[in-house]
């Protein structure tokens, strides 16, 4: 029982909330393991892409090499986003990136989106409803597919 004339205090609503997403299930907030799992798996990938197609300097050397896992990166998560809402890591790990007006997300916003990624400092800085800097740069979100 509230003391009398003390405000009500609603009850801490959760992730996704504000944002009209469930609480779970499908169209919810893709939790932080499975979005870092997702990261792991698309870098993995693209580390095996950039081996194949440029060779082992791109792990050991240095120059324009050491630049190509972050590349086959970029362009495989933008890509991918812009055509199935998914990078390959994301697809496997059963989450997707939306627009929070339900429209497809598009080349330039998959591109700006991963842009921001491949800088590393914006999806360390979180907002609310685990939200980084990327995420409200595009007006995305990233949510469970099941």
């Amino acid at each position: 029982m509230a003391k009398r004339g003390a405000p009500d205090v609603p009850a801490e609503p959760y992730p996704g909330q504000r944002l009209g997403l469930p609480a779970s299930g499908r169209g919810s907030l893709a939790t932080w393991g499975t979005r870092i799992g997702a990261l792991i798996l698309d870098w993995a990938a693209s580390m095996a892409v950039a081996v194949g197609l440029f060779g082992t300097e791109v792990v050991t050397g240095s120059g324009w090499r050491a630049w190509m896992i972050l590349a086959v990166f970029f362009v495989e998560s933008a890509g991918l986003v812009a055509l199935t809402s998914a990078s390959f890591g994301q697809i496997l790990c059963r989450i997707a990136v939306v627009r929070l007006d339900t429209k497809p997300v598009g080349l330039p916003r998959a591109v700006l989106r991963q842009a921001l990624i491949c800088l590393a400092l914006p999806p360390l800085v979180i907002g609310t409803d685990r939200r980084g800097l990327q995420d409200l740069a595009a007006a995305t979100v990233v949510v469970n597919r099941r």
